[in-house]
């Protein structure tokens, strides 16, 4: 497909560490194309302390939008000028739109994981659930766990600056989802964790652990996997981490966090530019460049 920049085409982008893997400047600049957008997507890899000129620096080019990830969701949700109400509960954003220089930040992981697991043929409302990480994305897919119906929701994180931040979103589910019973607990804990997973329909993997340069790392022991337990990642590069081969390996279902991504690439391009992501030809796409 042909590409092209003019002196008029808008700029968009990523805005985390790392970023060079990155599938999302890939999947938006092929949307613009196919739709005839006169956009372009970049990745810019900055760190959390970099974060206030990155802001002045959106406002300073005009960006239409863009998103964030790890570990700069949280310090974006401080910068921006508005919060959505689910943003605002979850005190990060990996979306921004910019209207008129008024920036509105978005919050679309958890939206997105949820839609992934529909599609793969799980739906939460009963289930019980383990989620490893407290960040951003982790947060996102707690909340939007309980908003969906889960029983439970286990959060287990390791005993830093995030571990408070959970407490704090179990506080907020058991005023908001009541019904839902979330518990805060230390991922060093490795006993209490194994109980978790012995005892749940799902566990799930929000932290970084599986990306690149910690591809040989799991935090679930591979004896606790059983044929009946769902598996999922969010990490999606590589395609399968460690923890999604070794799930498959014991007959579970497994799923990676590729389709978490498209999905929330749908979310993200009709708050960017107001239009439906062409899914199928992208997926068209892709096949044809796997070949």
């Amino acid at each position: 497909m042909e590409k092209r920049i003019s002196g008029h085409t808008g700029l968009m982008g990523l805005f985390g560490t790392p970023v060079g893997h990155s599938g999302s400047p890939a999947m938006y600049n092929f949307a613009f194309q196919h739709d005839g957008l006169d956009y372009a997507y970049l990745a810019f890899d900055v760190n959390v302390d970099e974060m206030a000129k990155t802001f002045e620096a959106i406002k300073l080019f005009n960006m239409r939008g863009g998103n964030f990830t790890m570990p700069c969701k949280n310090i974006a949700a401080e910068l921006v000028d508005k919060l959505s109400p689910a943003a605002e509960i979850i005190g990060a954003c990996n979306v921004f739109v910019n209207d008129d220089g008024v920036i509105t930040g978005h919050i679309t992981d958890g939206v997105g994981f949820v839609k992934n697991l529909e599609l793969s043929g799980f739906n939460v409302k009963g289930k019980k659930t383990v989620v490893l990480g407290a960040g951003g994305a982790a947060t996102a897919i707690q909340v939007q766990l309980a908003l969906d119906g889960a029983q439970e929701v286990k959060i287990f994180n390791i005993k830093d600056d995030f571990y408070a931040r959970a407490e704090g979103t179990k506080a907020k589910l058991a005023e908001k989802c009541p019904e839902c019973l979330v518990t805060v607990d230390d991922l060093a804990d490795s006993a209490k964790l194994a109980d978790a997973i012995n005892n749940c329909d799902i566990v799930i993997n929000a932290t970084i652990m599986g990306m690149k340069p910690h591809q040989d790392v799991t935090l679930v022991d591979k004896s606790l996997f059983r044929k009946d337990l769902v598996v999922a990642d969010t990490v999606y590069s590589p395609e399968k981490t460690k923890m999604i081969v070794e799930a498959e390996e014991a007959g579970c279902k497994a799923i990676g966090g590729k389709g978490m991504l498209l999905q929330q690439g749908v979310v993200n391009y009709d708050l960017f530019v107001g239009k439906e992501f062409p899914t199928a030809d992208y997926e068209a796409f892709q096949a044809e460049q796997a070949k």
